[in-house]
């Protein structure tokens, strides 16, 4: 059960050492699995049945509550509850508090957003009838791996009927099957509903059950995000999806369709979407086999597109160096594509090659590449740091997963210290690093005061290698907020020169030290620079590290003393 990305659990990850805790990226799992941290993750499963029984929720507290948000103790660090944005209390009568967050922008005089959000939870009889009327009332409904089947789905469809307010609506990771799904969006094609935000992630539709998607979005002008991620759909149901796509009614902007059995026949369809739509502005088909031929149909929907895209995501989509030969043009001709997301492609350097081209030109205002696990080697990297040289406006890259060597580092670390550059947040992780490559991130972190973020994760820069990055960052000036030094080989050894970081350092506010050989003295060391008024680290991740009793007593000491410091294990 580690670092789940997106079903019932989001939010949370299982930390082997100390049990579930909380991370405010979401989960580190998460985050660098959305950078490119190791394969795609496989389509979503249910979660294993977990012994959690929430307190009940009263029909008649629903029009003073701002959201309810319940998370059980057990998932919460050491049998705390977590602290959200907004106040909680506990409803009457019940045994564990509800987690109440008013969702108000400063200054408005508009009346609080009500919720209701629960997530892993198998719901009893007796707990639907109690949800029932605040389904009917709630602007934002997320009921996400909740053990809801088609049986329950009548009861949705009747209560999203009732509620005019509703402008999100999430059943991630239930099974609810064509005949759920069809009883659900009957609910949502009501004359007052104004729903913005779709989500049937993992819900069991097949392609048979699309065809009343071309109806539902003809009749919902409002809606502007869908995500159908985790159906198998196939090539059939997104022709029938497209459908309604097509639809001059429809206003859609942000579509994900990942691992719904699409192949290269589907791109058609999707190309010719793409070509009549003025309001898509992300699309995310990554994990599906869509190989060249697909790519290459996308490709000349966009050139004839009059959509402003800014998001395309094609992870694990079977694309090789001839798709970045298609994607060059659309690279150089998009200027509203700020994102694009190809990893886990065996694109290689030459690939890159083709792409460079594209980026390179003035028409590409490209803000976030991810490159991770695409058979980059030093030769492509070279032509990577041109982009970086030459290109302002692109601020996040990831190379994880590539065998780029210390040669690599030290071109980057050049191309970092150039004017033209304005990278902000770099991510080499498992990239075949050694200590020797510290010398050069060193030299460039005291030069260069643009780079927030640096994932140096998965490499074997030992206790020497980080103890020369400690130096670098303890020079005044320097900038980098968050620094990820996870399964790198440190030992105790390196935490004097980390613990003395944590004191010099104004800027750090991340650093992640997971997966390293730490003891009670590292750790030791690491917490007598915490406990001083002049640390200004604000999150330490410390997962797999192993310490005793004595120094648990002191970490909890510590967080009660620093609420402003999260040490997430």
């Amino acid at each position: 059960m580690e670092g789940w990305r997106d079903g019932g659990m989001e939010g949370w990850r299982a930390g082997p050492s100390r049990g579930l805790v909380s991370s405010r990226r979401g989960s580190v799992g998460e985050a660098e699995l959305a950078r490119g941290s190791g394969p795609a993750r496989p389509p979503l499963s249910k979660a294993p049945p977990q012994d959690m029984t929430p307190p009940p929720a009263r029909a008649e507290d629903a029009g003073r509550l701002c959201c309810l948000r319940w998370r059980p103790r057990s998932l919460c660090p050491r049998g705390h509850i977590p602290q959200l944005c907004g106040p909680w209390r506990s409803l009457p009568g019940s045994p564990l508090p509800f987690l109440l967050e008013a969702d108000v922008d400063k200054g408005s005089t508009s009346p609080p957003t009500m919720k209701l959000d629960i997530q892993c939870e198998q719901l009893s009889d007796a707990r639907w009838t109690e949800l029932l009327p605040l389904i009917q009332q709630s602007e934002v409904v997320r009921l996400d791996d909740c053990g809801l089947t088609e049986v329950r789905c009548k009861d949705i469809g009747s209560a999203l009927r009732a509620n005019p307010s509703l402008t999100e609506l999430s059943l991630r990771t239930n099974e609810l099957g064509d005949g759920g799904v069809h009883l659900v969006l009957q609910g949502l094609q009501s004359p007052t509903c104004k729903i913005q935000k779709l989500s049937l992630q993992n819900c069991c539709l097949t392609g048979a059950g699309c065809s009343v998607l071309p109806g539902v979005l003809r009749s919902l002008p409002t809606l502007q995000e869908l995500h159908l991620s985790d159906n198998p759909l196939g090539d059939a149901g997104l022709q029938l999806l497209c459908e309604g796509l097509l639809d001059p009614q429809c206003h859609l902007e942000k579509l994900q369709l990942e691992y719904c059995n699409l192949t290269a026949a589907a791109c058609e369809s999707l190309a010719a979407v793409l070509r009549a739509t003025r309001d898509l502005k992300e699309l995310v088909v990554s994990n599906n086999d869509m190989g060249e031929a697909g790519i290459r149909a996308l490709c000349r929907g966009l050139a004839d597109s009059a959509c402003q895209l800014e998001t395309l995501k094609l992870e694990n989509c079977g694309l090789t160096a001839a798709s970045c030969k298609d994607l060059c043009g659309i690279v150089a001709s998009q200027a509203s594509l700020h994102e694009l997301d190809l990893g886990s492609n065996a694109l290689g350097d030459a690939g890159i090659a083709e792409l460079c081209p594209g980026l390179l030109s003035p028409g590409s205002q490209l803000k976030t590449l991810w490159l991770w696990e695409c058979d980059i080697t030093a030769s492509g990297c070279r032509d990577l740091c041109r982009i970086l040289q030459a290109k302002e406006t692109l601020k996040e890259l990831s190379l994880v997963g590539n065998s780029l060597g210390d040669e690599s580092a030290r071109l980057l670390c050049e191309s970092l210290l150039q004017p033209g550059c304005q990278l902000e947040s770099l991510w080499v992780k498992s990239c075949s690093l050694t200590a020797a490559c510290c010398h050069h991130f060193g030299s460039m972190l005291t030069q260069n005061k643009r780079l927030l973020e640096l994932q140096l994760s998965s490499n074997q820069l030992g206790d020497s290698g980080v103890q020369t990055l400690c130096q670098a960052l303890g020079q005044p000036g320097a900038t980098l907020r968050v620094l990820w030094l996870g399964d790198c080989d440190v030992t105790d050894g390196a935490c004097g020169g980390l613990a003395s970081l944590l004191l010099t350092n104004r800027s750090l506010r991340e650093l992640d030290l997971s997966n390293n050989g730490l003891g009670d003295p590292g750790v030791l060391q690491l917490l007598g620079s915490l406990e001083q008024s002049g640390s200004a680290l604000e999150q330490l991740v410390l997962y797999d590290i192993y310490w005793t009793e004595a120094v648990e007593a002191r970490l909890q000491a510590l967080e009660a003393s620093k609420p402003g410091l999260r040490i997430i294990s």
